[in-house]
């Protein structure tokens, strides 16, 4: 892959950080009860707690993803710290898709009797399905990228 490829995906990689942060930041304040509270009471709610501990593993995931493209950019993909980021995305992403589910449970068994929780719900649904997407990809080129290295120590042993 090209140098100059690299470096846009991870530039992309370290902008979609950087809008996850500002949206975790934001979207509190502007959430429909914390118009009357201050900024402690926002950001102290248990819920906005739970969904900043429940990103660091989406945070992991994209240091890992830009750790992998560092060592596609340096030819290093076929070696053992290739397989171990995508081994972390993997779990990461596993991770990540049991937090929102567990997320959606709580808001659906105990949101208050006047609120609609469907569309909480619904994101709730879709962000695990493009996480077990991720892990799944992440799986499979885990295995290819291991028996590719395997191969590969095998080849330098034999020559």
């Amino acid at each position: 892959m090209k140098s100059v490829s690299v470096v846009f995906l991870q530039a992309v990689i370290v902008l979609i950080g950087i809008v996850a942060m500002a949206i975790l930041l934001y979207f509190p304040t502007t959430e429909g009860r914390a118009a009357n509270l201050d900024l402690i009471s926002i950001y102290a709610d248990p819920l906005i707690l739970y969904v900043y501990v429940a990103s660091i593993a989406f945070f992991v995931a994209l240091y890992q993803a830009f750790k992998l493209l560092g060592y596609i950019g340096q030819n290093k993909v076929f070696s053992p710290k290739s397989v171990d980021a995508l081994k972390c995305i993997k779990y990461c992403a596993i991770v990540l898709s049991i937090l929102i589910v567990m997320a959606g449970l709580f808001i659906r068994l105990f949101h208050e009797k006047e609120d609609d929780p469907a569309g909480f719900l619904a994101l709730c649904i879709v962000t695990t399905f493009a996480s077990i997407v991720v892990a799944t990809a992440a799986a499979v080129f885990e295995k290819l990228l291991q028996n590719a290295t395997d191969m590969k120590s095998e080849n330098d042993l034999t020559i």
